[in-house]
């Protein structure tokens, strides 16, 4: 078979899938790659009590509903069971075990090179998401290799971690989950970080996110309410469902952020010195990583410049999955799928291959 296609999607994420809904729609010749051995496995692999905040009923991806009593809210293992359910009910053209090493152009078409093979395509849709690499700031080097230290995407539950008491930097929902469940264990648990706010799960009767998808997460983010919503919420998530007061037992210490290291033990912006700590879960979040695409695309932060997923400075390659890549919902489960819409039909109307009427949901 040629390794010629319209369109390749690296990426089967929940981003990468979406896109593959709408380009099976479109009649495109496409091919989806990723690296993992499993449909779902970013999600497996993740800390195991993981919930979403998001209910069923707004977890769907395109054409297929997302399955359970629409206000419950899905553990990982449901999310990976429903990925994987999607590919298979619309037989999605998924290849796994293939690891993108670099993308690259040739003449006009792109060039996608992975461990094995070599495929060429009219356009590309990036759908790896925005959470690639690990952040943990400078200072934790100098920590006492007394202390245990991993990352939030390597927690995976209380009993994992050697015995003693736990210091949780990041503050945000990942953060005051994981210090929940290891201060509801018994360990002594600091949490860290400033106060980025709470929305109830209820609100006026209803579930929050019956209020929420309609009204935050519907501004662009080229309208004046979403630029002052990003600029909100770039300065931290609230946490949802949950307040600070729910942060209040005897096990765990909510206290400022961790600014630096003294004597080997992590200090807080106040001054103090927490010498007791044995294990420090870096809730930090993640930084971008698109070195392997070998196009002058990104700007000085390493994003790719795009508008609405779509790159001008090299056509034929877009973006789908970008946290708030033109809506605050826009890298969640069901929120990708305005974003891969457009982003096929701009490709597709760019290569002139098919009617963008083609496409429908």
């Amino acid at each position: 078979m040629s390794n010629l296609y319209d369109t390749i999607v690296i990426g089967a994420g929940q981003a990468g899938l979406a896109s593959a809904y709408y380009l099976q729609r479109a009649r495109s010749q496409f091919l989806v790659l990723d690296g993992a051995g499993q449909i779902g496995e970013s999600w497996l692999r993740r800390w195991d009590s993981l919930r979403l905040f998001t209910p069923v009923r707004y977890n769907s991806l395109p054409g297929l509903p997302f399955p359970g009593e629409p206000y419950a809210l899905p553990v990982k293992d449901d999310v990976a069971r429903y990925l994987e359910a999607y590919v298979a009910h619309f037989a999605l053209p998924v290849r796994l075990n293939t690891r993108v090493s670099s993308l690259a152009n040739d003449a006009h078409r792109f060039v996608v090179t992975t461990d094995g093979e070599t495929f060429t395509a009219r356009s590309v849709i990036v759908a790896t998401g925005a959470y690639h690499r690990a952040y943990i700031p400078a200072f934790a080097s100098t920590l006492s290799p007394s202390l245990m230290q991993i990352h939030s995407s390597e927690y995976r539950n209380p009993d994992a971690l050697p015995p003693g008491s736990v210091l949780v930097v990041g503050a945000g929902n990942s953060g005051a989950q994981i210090a929940l469940e290891l201060a509801d264990s018994g360990r002594a648990t600091w949490l860290s970080g400033r106060d980025t706010g709470s929305i109830p799960r209820r609100v006026l009767g209803r579930d929050v996110y019956d209020w929420l998808w309609w009204t935050v997460m519907r501004p662009s983010v080229d309208s004046w309410v979403g630029r002052r919503l990003m600029g909100q919420l770039f300065a931290g998530d609230p946490l949802v469902g949950f307040s600070r007061r729910a942060l209040i037992i005897p096990t765990l210490t909510s206290v400022g952020r961790t600014v630096g290291v003294s004597n080997g033990h992590p200090r807080l912006d106040d001054g103090r010195v927490l010498e007791d700590v044995r294990t420090v879960v870096w809730c930090t979040g993640f930084r971008p990583d698109f070195r392997w695409i070998q196009l002058p695309v990104f700007g000085p932060e390493g994003y790719p410049e795009h508008r609405r997923g779509i790159v001008a400075a090299a056509p034929g390659l877009g973006f789908v999955g970008l946290r708030y890549q033109y809506r605050i919902g826009s890298s969640l489960l069901g929120g990708v799928h305005e974003d891969a819409e457009y982003v096929v039909r701009q490709l597709d109307a760019h290569a002139g291959r098919a009617s963008a009427a083609h496409i429908t949901t």
